[in-house]
């Protein structure tokens, strides 16, 4: 990819989502760590100076830092595709489909790759159909406990597990806050765990397992964002056969959905040591409590090495 002074890296961070302060925090990670890899690189928000600063002096290769709809739905990735300037990570159309947990979950259930059941609600369909009525249906169909998210979203945000059918109305207006769909699945009760998948020249690679412990029991946005809440484990405390099998399962997911150069899955393995996919990240969080780093460190990596690789990747690699 040239020499450090040759190749100019724009980490972008920010954004208008929910996840605005999260994707600060981790663009500015991203960005020492690039520094300190020995590539140059400036941080900067994607706003209506994005555009005409791409076009005035377009930088080697971006990295995106933005978490929720920005860095994730695939627009944005379409946007540099169009300005012809090569980024790390998934393209506009696999981001696109990673980012709908539906659509993800659709893709995952028929290549065969074990998901929790589930149905998507819209909240017009929700209204329409009657609440009660639906709700009921849910609850039949899918039993309790549940899991109550967005179709569109990550963070944790307006995301509850619900262990009572009484509990239902008040999780699906939680979910309706941040997104016009909700998704609710099945609860798989054991343990949380996330598989950062990496491509470094020689195929996509599982890292090590990364078990989330949270103190509360649910993984939401204080969990993740707030010290002292939760306790990862780096590498995942599972047996071997039941790491291969995550392992396993992570790469498959990757694969199904056409992503590229790093991801990070969410999984959930139960009592009998199966993992089930819960979803895909295709920018995952940077922070310092963030996954796909605390993987990096338990594989012995070293981060800012790693990014330099994926940027010199996206260079050769070019545009689309």
């Amino acid at each position: 990819m040239g020499t450090p002074s040759e190749t100019h890296v724009l980490v972008l961070a920010g954004g208008l989502s929910y996840e605005r302060d999260v994707s600060l925090r981790s663009g500015r990670r991203v960005l020492d760590a690039l520094r300190a890899a020995g590539l140059s690189a400036e941080i900067r928000d994607a706003d209506v100076s994005l555009l005409p600063a791409l076009q005035e002096d377009p930088p080697s290769a971006v990295v995106i830092a933005l978490h929720g709809g920005t860095g994730e739905d695939g627009s944005l990735r379409g946007v540099l595709d169009l300005c012809a300037i090569p980024y790390v990570g998934s393209g506009a159309r696999a981001s696109r489909l990673a980012w709908d947990k539906p659509s993800a979950k659709a893709m995952l259930r028929e290549a065969g790759i074990p998901t929790p059941d589930w149905v998507a609600l819209p909240h017009d369909r929700f209204s329409e159909l009657g609440a009660v009525a639906v709700l009921d249906r849910i609850v039949d169909r899918l039993g309790l406990p549940l899991m109550v998210k967005p179709a569109q979203g990550g963070s944790g945000l307006g995301a509850a597990v619900v262990h009572e059918a009484a509990d239902l109305p008040a999780a699906m207006v939680g979910c309706f806050a941040y997104d016009s769909t909700a998704l609710v699945e099945r609860f798989v009760p054991g343990t949380d765990v996330a598989v950062s998948v990496v491509d470094l020249g020689s195929g996509p690679q599982a890292l090590p397992a990364v078990e989330i412990v949270p103190r509360d029991g649910v993984y939401d946005y204080a969990a993740r964002y707030t010290a002292g809440l939760t306790t990862w484990h780096a590498p995942a405390r599972l047996s071997a056969a039941v790491g291969d099998a995550v392992a396993e399962a992570a790469l498959a997911a990757h694969g199904a959905l056409g992503l590229r150069d790093l991801s990070r899955v969410d999984l959930i393995v139960d009592s009998e040591g199966r993992p089930h996919v819960l979803g895909v990240n295709v920018s995952p969080g940077m922070t310092e409590t963030s996954l796909l780093p605390l993987a990096v460190q338990a594989e012995g990596l070293d981060f800012g090495k790693m990014l330099a690789t994926l940027v010199g990747r996206a260079v050769a690699r070019g545009v689309g």
